[in-house]
């Protein structure tokens, strides 16, 4: 499990609070829940880029067995070939970040260099990781990455600044760097926010397809419940910083336990008119939390026994669980 304390005026906050999830090779799990449930804090965890005074407590393993060949980078050792990310300095971070884990940012064009040619930039995240590499083997390296991120042109696009690129050709050069040093786990943040829904559905269609072909993990982190259902194998609901619903997308989202994230379902837009309900008040301030389930003041099912402690995930030894008393 995974803590993540942060201070601020009011004290310590946990925006990540005791967190478990796991992403196996090869398959992609949706990560959900509103703006301040601590989505984008858990993936700054996974990477190693917390603000300046962060808390880490726990663990986050990383499987070193790569085809056959164990990873080398140094760290705690948890088992043969895995080590806890956890425990990894900053110099220890940088032979991680971007090499084995990767993430595509939500808004490309404040993520990108806007003084460097594309093809630069994507050429020194390969530098960063194989500096022994000869000029000509990085260029070849940046092409292969373009063509995987299917960029038109790539010698072209290239030669390009990001202003002179279309928001979703941004949003493939983003791609194109994540992968370009050949990592094991994508983490994709909002990642179609910014862009128009045909846009879209060819950047998710490119993800799932890379994400098949070369065996990547992937964390896929939206508050777009139809985005989850194409892309995800299996969805994690979060909330006040904890994961409060896990399981198969299917299940998830055709029979959610947990009532926030029948909520949110109910909240998602719909082509039938005034079927769309919001979710009463919003998420608690992490200096504030009510006791029990954090749900409970907003949760229309509320009864005394939600506040009297946190609720552990029912059913047991199931793959579709959930913090609930009602189950």
């Amino acid at each position: 499990m995974l803590t993540v304390e942060l201070p601020t005026a009011a004290g310590w906050v946990r925006p990540v609070n005791q967190v478990s999830l796991r992403v196996r090779a090869g398959e992609c799990v949706g990560l959900v829940g509103e703006s301040g449930s601590g989505k984008t804090m858990l993936s700054l965890a996974l990477m190693g880029l917390l603000p300046t005074g962060a808390k880490v407590q726990g663990e986050v393993l990383l499987d070193g067995q790569v085809e056959g060949k164990e990873a080398t980078d140094s760290g705690k050792a948890v088992g043969q070939g895995t080590k806890n990310l956890a425990c990894l300095g900053e110099r220890q971070w940088r032979r991680v970040r971007g090499r084995e884990i990767a993430m595509i940012f939500q808004e490309p064009m404040t993520s990108l260099n806007p003084v460097m040619r594309i093809g630069q930039q994507v050429e020194e995240a390969v530098l960063a990781h194989e500096p022994e590499m000869t000029h000509e083997q990085v260029h070849r390296r940046m092409i292969a990455a373009f063509e995987q991120a299917a960029i038109p042109e790539p010698q072209q696009r290239a030669q390009q600044f990001p202003h002179q690129l279309s928001g979703g050709l941004r949003q493939r050069a983003m791609i194109a760097m994540a992968l370009a040093a050949r990592p094991r786990l994508l983490i994709a943040d909002e990642p179609t926010t910014a862009l128009d829904v045909t846009v879209q559905k060819q950047i998710l269609d490119l993800l799932d397809r890379l994400r098949r072909d070369m065996r990547l993990g992937m964390l896929f982190i939206t508050h777009d419940l139809g985005v989850v259902a194409k892309v995800s194998d299996r969805v994690a609901v979060m909330y006040a910083g904890r994961i409060i619903e896990e399981g198969p997308a299917e299940k998830v989202l055709r029979r959610p336990s947990h009532p926030y994230t029948q909520g949110l379902l109910v909240a998602s837009p719909r082509l039938e008119r005034g079927q769309m309900k919001p979710i009463p008040g919003s998420v608690p301030q992490l200096t504030a939390l009510p006791p029990g389930c954090a749900f409970a003041p907003r949760c229309e099912r509320w009864r005394e026994e939600c506040d009297r402690a946190l609720p552990a995930f029912r059913p047991e030894a199931s793959d579709h669980q959930a913090r609930c008393v009602l189950l």
